[in-house]
């Protein structure tokens, strides 16, 4: 089998994998109860603890990120969630609100927008809730929401935890964990870490474990205090996926060697700036526009509405054929719209190089 040139994969994830992640997955198996997984997961410490901006355990979990979304809601909702919605992965936590036996109080936008601090502000008076989910990146739609502001407004609120999924933000983008005093936040390791899909990444404040103590009915498999016991003594809670960690590991090295997270974060921004100029150029006279605002762009993924008259499935399907992967939009905006996911291992003049084949396939 011939494998692809890296670079040319674009998908909103799971996100390309670089050949050396995937060569440092076929590392060989080692008691994961024994003194190597000890020795592997200390090392996983201070990168881990650089890379989500905290002074907290970092969780690990062998699963989806929709994993550790269930497990921010069992520990960190009592009774009733204000579930904040603006495309479909915020109705995804919402739906697993319901599905936990919680109450749900939407606080919708539409497609491309953000709920902002003012709108927040008004919900929480109105609805009781003790939580609050929020999508930072919605991938659906590359809509960036105001983190740092909306956590602001909860913790104007006594005795509601902030719930956050940081999936296509943490690792391309600035999500200050313990600055913003962040309640419980999640990544999945297939976007910006650029890691093959399977491992979930999750830190919790004290005031959510402690929250979570007394929910009896929070699980098993995705108990945080059970997670939080075991990290803090360098222990996996169940069997892990260990050669994803071998990959974790090999990417925390590979970040470090960038200049650390930060540098990251700025190779992001300029991927995200690439886009954003194109748009105002060729794109533009080509008929595509944003469909978020300008001040709420997603850093690792550009939602594009396509010119009139133009099918954003048969784009993706055409870049296909020259050997290049991009995302449809999603749900209702599957034939309106594309995805380009600018993330994890990707750079700046891979970007333009991508831009320049979307331009010949315009019909």
């Amino acid at each position: 089998m011939t494998v692809p040139e890296f670079g040319r994969f674009f998908l909103p994830g799971p996100t390309e994998v670089h050949p050396d992640i995937l060569k440092a997955m076929q590392r060989p198996m080692i008691p994961h109860r024994g003194q190597q997984m000890v020795d592997l997961l200390k090392g996983l410490e201070a990168p881990l603890k650089q890379l989500c901006r905290t002074e907290r355990n970092v969780l690990i979990g062998t699963c989806a990120a929709t994993g550790f979304m269930e497990m921010a809601v069992r520990s960190g909702v009592r009774h009733r969630a204000l579930c904040l919605a603006g495309g479909a992965f915020g109705e995804r936590f919402a739906g697993i609100v319901a599905a936990t036996g919680r109450e749900v109080v939407r606080l919708e936008v539409a497609l491309g927008r953000t709920v902002e601090p003012d709108m927040l502000r008004d919900a929480l008076r109105r609805s009781d809730a003790d939580a609050v989910t929020l999508v930072h990146s919605e991938t659906s739609t590359g809509a960036l929401a105001p983190l740092e502001e909306l956590a602001h407004v909860v913790h104007e609120f006594d005795d509601v935890m902030l719930l956050v999924d940081a999936v296509t933000s943490m690792g391309g983008c600035p999500v200050e964990t313990d600055e913003w005093d962040l309640d419980f936040v999640f990544t999945g390791s297939q976007k910006a870490l650029a890691l093959p899909p399977g491992l979930a990444l999750g830190v919790a404040s004290e005031r959510m474990l402690e929250n979570a103590k007394n929910i009896p009915e929070r699980g098993a498999y995705l108990d945080v205090v059970a997670f939080h016991k075991a990290a803090a003594n360098y222990q996996p809670t169940n069997t892990p996926a260990l050669s994803q960690v071998y990959a974790l590991e090999a990417q925390l090295s590979r970040i470090d060697a960038e200049g650390g997270v930060e540098a990251r974060w700025r190779r992001h921004d300029e991927m995200r700036r690439v886009v954003e100029e194109w748009v105002c150029g060729p794109g533009g006279e080509l008929g595509f526009t944003y469909l978020p605002r300008e001040d709420r762009r997603s850093w690792t993924v550009s939602c594009l509405r396509v010119p009139e008259g133009v099918n954003g499935r048969q784009l993706v399907h055409a870049m296909k054929r020259e050997g290049w992967t991009i995302g449809t939009g999603y749900g209702e905006l599957r034939h309106s719209t594309i995805r380009i996911g600018h993330m994890g291992d990707h750079t700046p003049a891979g970007v333009r190089e991508l831009l320049g084949a979307l331009e010949s396939v315009v019909p």
